[in-house]
């Protein structure tokens, strides 16, 4: 995998950095270390969800045992504790991303909120009839449906800009559809169904040349690339914590300062307002502005453990690791009769899809689960991916920085048996 050079300075220098050792990181994730159907468990669904550190599952259990308390509104000390904790984890996220300022990072409850967010406020006030919003044919579902709702509701148009048979953005029809009626292009970083990692940078450039803001959907990314906002030049990037090894149900979603503050409220209620009266209401600034209501206080703590975990590796050797790892196992699929990879692109992530002949993905998820091996099965939330290379769903297996190659050797032993069974 390719490795996003970053000029974090926060983040700990390599040499402050104890070597990559996969056993030891392995024991750091309890969850690894169990049976599933009598066979030891090879956990390779981490782009669905990745399993969590103990000290990530440590800090949000310390929350609620110690100082849970709701955040921001109280003057107690139970409640000072959780906002500085909670604030804290706020910035831990701003360094780990290198946006500018803390106000810049919204907590959101994933990658779908965030970019829910970004369409149902900046998208309503600069999306109208005629108008276009530019997405590309490998998205998620999560940056395909907010955007067609708000073209639904606004009469204008999705564009989208095709992939070759490698999986890869065809950088110049996409620059051919960034149009005068473009208003957003919202585009992900790394692909969950193939694995590429898209030319984020060079597509950011295009799109601002013609006056056009970015959204990045980074929920395959940060758990695997150094990510730099303001390298990047995006507007907008939105990524999860459960993909990141923290707790689910949230999130992070960086926007420049500038555009937040000129966007309306996401929702309403407490902790979003300065002030409130039947006739009118003024509202907090950002962050404050777009998280109402009691957050999850506990998981942006947790989220920042996990942050704190990976910042403590050297990113490097976990890239080169994953990397290793999506060779060997490209290698060894590729040599199985009947096996087709969906998804060769120059450059990706430690994802890979395939399909087994006419065996269908369920099937093939099935007898994988009872060799012990966990993959995802299905269009991953991909389905416009899935039509593009004709095939109903794929075998997924995605690796992360725990996995070995003995976990490879035992996913295609398994997918060696499905092929026994279905002749």
């Amino acid at each position: 995998m390719t490795t996003l050079e970053s000029s974090n300075k926060s983040r700990p220098a390599t040499g402050d950095r104890p070597p990559f050792d996969v056993v030891r990181i392995r024991a750091d994730f309890p969850a690894l270390d169990q049976t599933v159907h009598g066979k030891p468990l090879a956990y390779l669904d981490n782009a669905a969800s990745a399993q969590k550190p103990q000290a990530a599952l440590d800090a949000e259990a310390e929350c609620y045992r110690r100082f849970y308390s709701n955040v921001h509104r109280g003057v107690h000390y139970l409640s000072e504790k959780a906002t500085d904790a909670y604030e804290e984890a706020r910035r831990k996220v701003q360094r780990f991303v290198n946006a500018a300022r803390e106000e810049e990072m919204v907590f959101v409850r994933g990658t779908t909120e965030g970019i829910n967010l970004v369409a149902s406020t900046y998208g309503k006030q600069h999306v109208g009839a005629g108008d276009e919003v530019l997405i590309t044919t490998m998205e998620h579902h999560s940056n395909i449906v907010p955007w067609q709702l708000l073209c639904e509701e606004k009469g204008a148009r999705l564009v989208v800009a095709p992939i070759n048979e490698r999986g890869e953005v065809i950088v110049e029809e996409y620059e051919k559809l960034l149009s005068e009626r473009t208003r957003i292009v919202a585009v992900t970083h790394v692909s969950n169904a193939l694995g590429t990692i898209n030319p984020v940078a060079e597509m950011i450039g295009m799109a601002h040349a013609r006056g056009v803001p970015v959204l990045i959907d980074g929920a395959q990314a940060v758990p695997h690339l150094e990510v730099d906002v303001q390298e990047l030049g995006c507007d907008f990037y939105a990524f999860s914590s459960h993909k990141l090894f923290g707790p689910t149900g949230v999130g992070a979603l960086y926007g420049r300062l500038d555009l937040f503050a000129d966007m309306p409220p996401y929702q309403g209620g407490g902790e979003m307002i300065r002030s409130v009266t039947f006739e009118k209401t003024e509202f907090s600034p950002p962050p404050a502005r777009f998280e109402a209501g009691t957050p999850d206080i506990a998981g942006a703590i947790g989220m920042g453990a996990a942050i704190d975990y990976l910042q403590a590796l050297d990113m490097n050797a976990v890239a080169a690791h994953e990397h290793d790892l999506l060779d060997y196992a490209t290698r060894a699929l590729e040599a199985v009769p009947e096996v087709r990879i969906i998804g060769t692109a120059a450059n990706k992530a430690s994802v890979i899809s395939f399909v087994i002949g006419d065996v269908h993905a369920h099937d093939v998820g099935t007898i994988l689960d009872r060799e012990g091996v966990a993959v995802r099965a299905g269009h991953h939330c991909a389905q416009p991916v899935m039509d593009r290379f004709g095939v109903p769903a794929t075998t997924r297996a995605s690796f992360a920085l725990y996995n070995t190659r003995e976990e490879v050797d035992r996913l295609v032993a398994g997918v060696e048996r499905v092929k026994e069974l279905f002749g």
